[in-house]
């Protein structure tokens, strides 16, 4: 693959981020990619076999065949030959629409998968190939269903593989700094193959609508505005980073047999309560609210109202009384 030896202005951008950044993908290191055959991963891979000679990397490769198209298992085994011409070594993992015909679905699934494998491997670093465009996508999704900071945050550079295990593996997304636009051009520059999923013009996934119906307007009214976008993105997750230190310093002054003091979160105001419930709800393993409910119930445990309780997620119950706020378990 001559091509992807070749020093182009793209390899040099991506270098530099890692000269800036030496921990993200240590020199030596062995890199699961998480490879789709589109033009994201693909232009991912291509770029890290280009710059494979200054560190030294070893590449294991990972497939997943949804099976939401008919041409899904021929993408799988086409990508695999490519692969073993670049004597690159590839798994792939194969599920079919019941286990994964939702995008929450196929996402936990996937991520099932590469932690598995990264065990399997003894791998420490695990690369997936979103982009600026991706994380636009998803701060106007997360919007749109009333996220809070950490999911306005979200599509990080760098987290645990495993949200809730901070000791797992990293994953790593390294072109977020690059557009979509800028991936198609890599692969042209390259001569890369490209393998298209028919899935990504379904409407039925809400990611397809926005990112084919909404952000073309969007760029079209203001040329860029994806980068902005995910520069913005990024701006909010590191205000969520500072929040969330200074949430965990005043939950320790809060903190009462297993609950939190009411009659000190009733001296606070009602935003500063509201992050401070999330913050504790996020400790406690809940899967987070939109900023409405988490709204609703701090003004419910403010000052002047009643005690009383409210359901959450995972069967969990929140509980206040005149001096104490709780949260119990329903099984």
């Amino acid at each position: 693959m001559a091509a992807c030896k070749s020093w182009m202005h793209w390899h040099d951008k991506l270098h530099r981020q890692l000269l800036r950044q030496r921990d993200l993908l240590p020199d030596g290191s062995t890199l699961l990619l998480a490879i789709s055959g589109g033009q994201d991963s693909m232009a991912l891979l291509g770029l890290l076999m280009g710059l494979q000679r200054l560190h030294h990397w070893q590449f294991q490769l990972w497939h997943g065949d949804h099976g939401w198209h008919i041409q899904s298992a021929a993408t799988a085994n086409e990508l695999e030959v490519w692969c073993k011409e670049q004597n690159l070594c590839i798994h792939i993992n194969t599920s079919t629409p019941k286990t994964t015909g939702t995008e929450a679905s196929a996402r936990a699934w996937r991520y099932q998968k590469l932690a598995a494998l990264s065990k399997e491997l003894c791998c420490r670093t695990v690369l997936t190939a979103h982009t600026a465009s991706d994380r636009a996508e998803t701060l106007l999704l997360q919007m749109a269903r009333g996220a809070d900071l950490a999911g306005l945050g979200s599509l990080r550079l760098i987290r645990p593989l495993q949200s809730d295990v901070p000791s797992s593996p990293k994953l790593v997304r390294p072109l977020l700094s690059f557009s979509r636009s800028d991936t198609a051009q890599i692969c042209n520059d390259l001569q890369l193959p490209i393998w298209l999923d028919p899935s990504n013009t379904n409407s039925a996934f809400c990611r397809n609508r926005i990112r084919n119906e909404v952000l073309p307007v969007l760029e079209e009214l203001h040329p860029g505005c994806s980068q902005r976008i995910s520069a913005l993105s990024e701006r909010v997750s590191q205000v969520e980073n500072s929040q969330r230190t200074l949430a965990t310093l005043a939950l320790e002054q809060l903190r009462c047999d297993g609950g939190l003091l009411r009659s000190e979160l009733t001296d606070l105001p009602e935003a500063t309560r509201r992050i401070l419930l999330s913050h504790w709800f996020k400790e406690r393993g809940i899967r987070p609210l939109s900023s409405s409910h988490l709204s609703a119930l701090s003004v419910a445990i403010g000052p002047g109202c009643p005690p009383g309780c409210r359901s959450l997620p995972d069967q969990m119950t929140l509980q206040w009384t005149r001096d104490s706020v709780q949260l119990e378990c329903n099984w």
